[in-house]
């Protein structure tokens, strides 16, 4: 394998974050494609039953959106708006957190450079070295992936309540059937919520790219990402993409005032370092030269 390459399979496989979204989605994705279909039940039925997760932890999603749906006159896609902003707003702080983490490491950025090339061919000793960076920094590697690892509970209970509740299930927004997914809609407009999901997802994926510098296949996941959102979206119920495309938009609006005084990192691309070296030392050869 070639060491450029390595070098981006490795940083790839560092990144903890892309992991734990990539393992999220395949799990909501076996949830969707192999879980037989349930019997829709009332979520005073979900309070009794059997499942410690439907007992537990769908019933109380279930619940809320039900007594949101009363306050808006029994529309869910509002009571789903409502429970977006809520729960997004929860998360404010593990997500202003992450921002100041990401600024912290791109900081480091440098020190972390000089450590991989000091103990390139020691990576035990290269990892020692990393930790006593963060520490002394109080930098936490793996700060940026709490948010995520709070959401996906809440993916798959919202999933799991939407398949379960039999109002939500029936219940149409602007058209939509909520619990009715757009492969099995017979509706070619039904396929406007996940792309609407998709593309939201990329606006956000950008806004992101502008305050990390994100290279090889880094890069290439920014664009797949909206991609795996589409192909799950067709098949999910309608009102999780909803979900998504709320969440997406409160991101957005957030990332804005977060990142719009923010000036981009300036890094510069490992392999573009030592061409920029190389010519530095000719043109200082050729002054050098041309002294004499």
């Amino acid at each position: 394998m070639p060491v450029s390459l390595r070098g981006e399979f490795l940083v790839l496989l560092r990144n903890r974050k892309w992991w734990i979204v990539i393992s999220g989605l395949t799990l909501l994705m076996f949830l969707t494609g192999c879980t037989a279909a349930t019997e829709a039940i009332t979520t005073d039925q979900m309070s009794g039953s059997g499942s410690w997760w439907t007992r537990n932890v769908v019933y109380w999603f279930s619940l809320m959106l039900d007594k949101f749906a009363e306050w808006f006159g029994g529309e869910y896609g509002l009571s789903i708006l409502l429970l977006t902003i809520i729960v997004r707003t929860i998360i404010l702080p593990l997500m202003i957190k992450q921002y100041k983490n990401t600024k912290a490491m791109q900081a480091l950025q440098p020190e972390m450079k000089k450590v991989r090339e000091k103990y390139k061919d020691d990576p035990k000793k290269q990892q020692e070295e990393m930790m006593k960076l963060y520490q002394t920094n109080q930098v936490n590697p793996l700060a940026g992936c709490l948010p995520l690892i709070v959401q996906m509970p809440i993916f798959i209970a919202l999933y799991t309540s939407i398949n379960k509740n039999i109002e939500i299930r029936e219940h149409t927004f602007i058209g939509f059937e909520l619990g009715l997914s757009p492969n099995n809609s017979g509706h070619w407009y039904y396929y406007l919520i996940p792309l609407a999901a998709a593309i939201t997802t990329l606006i956000q994926s950008v806004m992101m790219s502008k305050q990390q510098t994100m290279v090889g296949p880094m890069k290439g996941l920014m664009y797949i990402f909206p991609v795996m959102i589409f192909v799950m979206a067709i098949n999910f119920p309608v009102a999780l993409p909803l979900y998504w495309i709320y969440s997406n938009i409160y991101t957005i609006i957030q990332n804005y005032f977060m990142y719009s005084r923010s000036p981009k990192p300036a890094v510069v691309d490992d392999a573009v370092a030592p061409k920029q070296n190389q010519k530095s030392k000719k043109s200082g050869k050729g002054k050098e030269a041309r002294g004499k």
